[in-house]
């Protein structure tokens, strides 16, 4: 199927086809805020991994809070390909990433959710499980960081160019839906945050069953095991 690289000029154009624009549009904003808002919690994440022996709680809830915002980034970049690759023509017209970035895509989802399911899994599946999972989590981690760096070198300046938009006074107006765009960005920070306060009552018993003598000091909190709590004083 020909599709025209440029859309008809507006007054030519149908009711269909201007809707259709705009929510091309409307896609690529959303992507790219929801796309600048992962960025700032990768980055806190990044730092907690530096010491995630101290920063374990924090590692957690960022972790947690991160699962709703990649939800809806899988969901926009998914509903691209699909409408692209089923010929849409405002998709069309609008174009595929370069052949790298499309190829790497998929790898990302599963790369993405291997890391954030294993996190979860540590803390909710049996301890006996642990090692593996553990194994599974740092291993995916450094493929995923890898492929991330990658993404995001190839996606930057779209992200810098369409993020703002939809947030500054004299482009919001551009494309329509930018309050429902916000709000949906907001209401996944805010189901990321409430998942991550529900998971940390996880974070002691996870640390006392699966790395029993270990002590883990998050700002004034301290997590031991109960097992180096109950080894008796030998006095001289």
């Amino acid at each position: 199927m020909s599709v025209s690289s440029e859309p008809r000029p507006a007054e030519k154009q149908t009711r269909a086809e201007r809707r259709a624009e705009q929510g091309v549009k409307s896609n690529a904003r959303l992507t790219a805020s929801n796309a600048a808002v992962l960025l700032v919690l990768l980055a806190a994440e990044g730092v907690t991994i530096l010491r995630v022996r101290q920063l374990v709680t924090l590692h957690v809830f960022v972790g947690m809070l991160l699962i709703p915002p990649v939800l809806v980034k899988i969901g926009s970049t998914g509903y691209r390909f699909v409408r692209y690759y089923l010929g849409s023509p405002a998709y069309r017209r609008k174009g595929a990433p370069p052949v790298l970035l499309r190829l790497l895509g998929p790898v990302m989802v599963i790369l993405t959710v291997v890391v954030l399911a294993s996190g979860v899994a540590l803390l909710l599946a049996s301890p006996a499980w642990s090692r593996e999972l553990l194994f599974i989590h740092k291993a995916s981690f450094v493929l995923w960081f890898c492929a991330m760096t990658v993404h995001v070198l190839g996606h930057l300046a779209e992200v810098a160019r369409l993020a703002p938009r939809d947030w500054l006074r004299r482009t919001r107006r551009d494309v329509r839906g930018a309050g429902g765009r916000q709000w949906l960005i907001a209401s996944s920070l805010v189901a990321g945050a409430l998942l991550g306060l529900a998971m940390l009552g996880r974070i002691g018993p996870w640390l006392t069953s699966a790395h029993p003598g270990h002590l883990h000091v998050v700002g004034e909190s301290v997590f031991s095991s109960t097992t180096q709590a109950r080894l008796p004083v030998r006095t001289a």
